[in-house]
């Protein structure tokens, strides 16, 4: 009896192990079948990834090469008339524009400010350039004012002029006629000669307007353009002119205005107070220009349109 308790107990531990061998055998063989299909699942889902990525970046890319040649073919004309104070600006604009748009022929003529508006409202120009704010008998007549730029106005006298700061006020006076000699200003018994732009000149309305002294400015010689008040200035002693900023150089004295020079970081600030801006007239908007005229503007606008602008000593609008 006692044998065969033995033997039955034997064989009930035999048959466990048997069991217990199988089920160690389910699971790793469970395993071994997962893994397979995790690894064909994470496979499926990074190609699916990897195909999306690819797909955006071409998308990217091929939006980037649609902007970059929606001018490449570009052909045609753009003319332009107006300000001479605009003229160094103008013809930076055309050289460079015309380099990247061989097709495109870019034309300015420098007639003044409101013979450039004119002439942009009667159709005879793409665009009319101007060197102060549109008035607005033009903006109702249908110009538009796209200011590209701002400049500021230097006052400039002859190199040997002992007098290098004025105030506001004194400068008013000057261009009114009352004070008449530079000894009434700390300086050498020597009439002043007051130079101007003639009438029309943007740079005259801005500079007038700004001072308050439309009208009741008394020129001793009033010139046709910023490089023959720059010229009359630098050749006649005791002279005084204004010009654009961008022009200005060492054949001239600038002078500070209320202890401030003209730069561009004083126009910038404000403390400089003689500045305008540089406008470019269409008729209507850029949008309903010709695509020759819409390309310029966006050509003004870029990064390398900006650097062009400061080049040329302009500051940028933005």
């Amino acid at each position: 009896m006692r044998k065969k308790m033995i033997s039955l107990f034997a064989a009930g531990i035999l048959a466990a192990g048997t069991l217990a061998g199988c089920g160690s055998t389910a699971n790793t063989g469970a395993q071994t079948s997962s893994a397979p299909a995790a690894s064909e699942a994470g496979s499926t889902a990074a190609d699916a990834a990897d195909s999306q990525a690819a797909s955006t970046a071409d998308s990217s890319e091929a939006a980037g090469s649609e902007a970059a040649d929606q001018y490449a073919d570009l052909s045609g004309s753009i003319t332009m008339s107006g300000s001479t104070s605009m003229e160094k600006l103008a013809n930076a604009l055309a050289e460079s524009f015309m380099a990247k748009y061989p097709g495109v022929t870019v034309t300015a003529e420098f007639t003044g400010s409101s013979a450039g508006i004119e002439s942009v409202l009667a159709g005879s120009v793409d665009i009319g350039n101007s060197s102060r704010n549109l008035k607005e008998d033009e903006k109702s007549a249908g110009a538009v004012e796209n200011i590209v730029a701002i400049d500021g106005i230097a006052v400039v006298t002859d190199p040997a002029n002992t007098v290098t700061d004025l105030t506001t006020d004194q400068l008013i006076s000057i261009y009114k006629g009352e004070t008449k000699n530079w000894s009434e200003l700390g300086g050498a018994d020597q009439a002043i000669v007051v130079v101007g732009r003639e009438a029309g000149s943007g740079t005259r309305g801005a500079f007038e307007e700004i001072l308050g002294i439309e009208d009741q400015a008394a020129y001793a010689n009033e010139l046709d353009s910023t490089g023959a008040v720059m010229a009359k200035v630098a050749s006649t002693p005791g002279a005084i002119g204004y010009v654009s900023l961008d022009v200005v150089d060492d054949t001239v004295l600038t002078e500070k205005l209320d202890g401030v020079e003209a730069t561009e970081e004083n126009i910038k600030n404000g403390s400089y107070t003689l500045s305008r801006p540089f406008v470019m007239a269409t008729k209507g908007e850029i949008s309903e220009q010709k695509p020759e005229v819409q390309a310029l503007f966006d050509y003004l606008s870029s990064d390398e349109g900006k650097e062009l602008i400061k080049s040329v000593g302009l500051i940028t609008v933005d």
